[in-house]
């Protein structure tokens, strides 16, 4: 079975649109690879962080994840901070990783614009993104567009470290997000529903009370047609509410349409959130049942035992190659 691996900043909140566009194509994804999905709290440190924030983040966005359908039985699920050989291994592929090919990357010349006073970890973290990569010598990264050159990197470090130690590395293939419907904010129906958004008013979190999701949902940004009708030229709004009650429903749009051609925006709006409440408080409810339990570390005990092994046996053969053992090499 081919391998994949996945890593989740937590930063931010996770969105039903994080769920309809990402997640749930990470579950059926679940059942076709050998699946490795990690919390990647390293890569937060870039950026100052509220300590006490990062921290809660780190186990509610495991834990929001298995409530949403991802199984511990077909993924390695784990903590990166607790792989101290992930690293470690970061550091060897510094060592072979050329300034040029780290101050190319497209955030690290984004962020660094915005701030000069930014951390060596910023210009970095890319290699660290490719020892994540790396060591369980997985097949495919599913990424977005927009990170394809992370893996691209990670490619090159490797092809650069086989050819002149050995063939140590599987070079990974970029695997391009098999991205659900895209769900777009609600009250700015032409920008993508983000959980870094600042103004949460046209933002559902996965961990919202249920009683604000219906507000939001029932304040959402139409228009003066008052027609029920997927035209995301001319009707974003409401072309959107479409979208999350196809998804949440399995209803076609034009089911729903067919539905609502007769009703007001109002009747429509109660009809999304009442489905959308009714999808979320099953996820909530798991999501609390698992937060605080023994389950939980149990689960990320199992995976971080898997991946520190792997990473543990990787790191040693990379060392021997490199010359940096007590042993006498032939």
């Amino acid at each position: 079975m081919k391998r994949i691996l996945t890593g989740l900043k937590p930063t931010g909140d996770l969105t039903l649109g994080n769920y309809i566009g990402a997640i749930r194509q990470m579950v059926k994804m679940q059942d076709e690879y050998d699946s490795f999905l990690f919390v990647a709290d390293l890569h937060a440190l870039t950026i100052p962080q509220d300590v006490k924030e990062l921290n809660a983040r780190i186990r509610k966005f495991i834990a929001m994840y298995i409530a949403c359908g991802i199984d511990p039985n077909k993924n390695t699920i784990y903590i990166q901070s607790e792989n101290e050989f992930i690293p470690a291994m970061s550091y060897l592929l510094e060592c072979t990783t050329y300034y040029g090919e780290a101050s190319r990357m497209i955030q690290f010349k984004e962020k660094s614009k915005q701030n000069a006073n930014f951390s060596i970890g910023l210009l970095t973290y890319p290699v660290l993104m490719a020892a994540d990569i790396l060591y369980c010598d997985c097949d495919y990264v599913p990424v977005g567009i927009d990170q394809k050159q992370h893996v691209e990197l990670a490619r090159n470090i490797a092809e650069r470290f086989n050819n002149r130690y050995g063939e140590i590395f599987k070079l990974p293939e970029p695997l391009l997000s098999q991205t659900g419907t895209k769900i777009y904010d609600l009250k700015n129906p032409t920008k993508k529903m983000s959980k870094s958004e600042e103004n949460p008013v046209g933002v559902i979190s996965l961990f919202d009370d249920l009683d604000n999701i219906r507000n939001k949902i029932m304040k959402a940004t139409t228009d003066s047609l008052n027609k029920v009708h997927f035209d995301f030229e001319n009707q974003p709004g409401i072309s959107n509410l479409l979208n999350i009650a196809s998804e949440l429903t399995g209803k076609t749009i034009e089911t729903i349409e067919e539905q609502f051609k007769d009703k007001g925006y109002g009747e429509f709006k109660k009809y999304v959130a009442d489905v959308t409440i009714e999808h979320i408080s099953k996820i909530q409810k798991r999501y609390e049942e698992i937060i605080n339990s023994k389950e939980l570390d149990s689960i990320l005990n199992t995976g971080i035992e898997r991946s520190r092994k792997l990473a543990q046996e990787k790191y040693e053969l990379m060392k021997e190659k490199m010359g940096v053992t007590r042993k006498i090499l032939n």
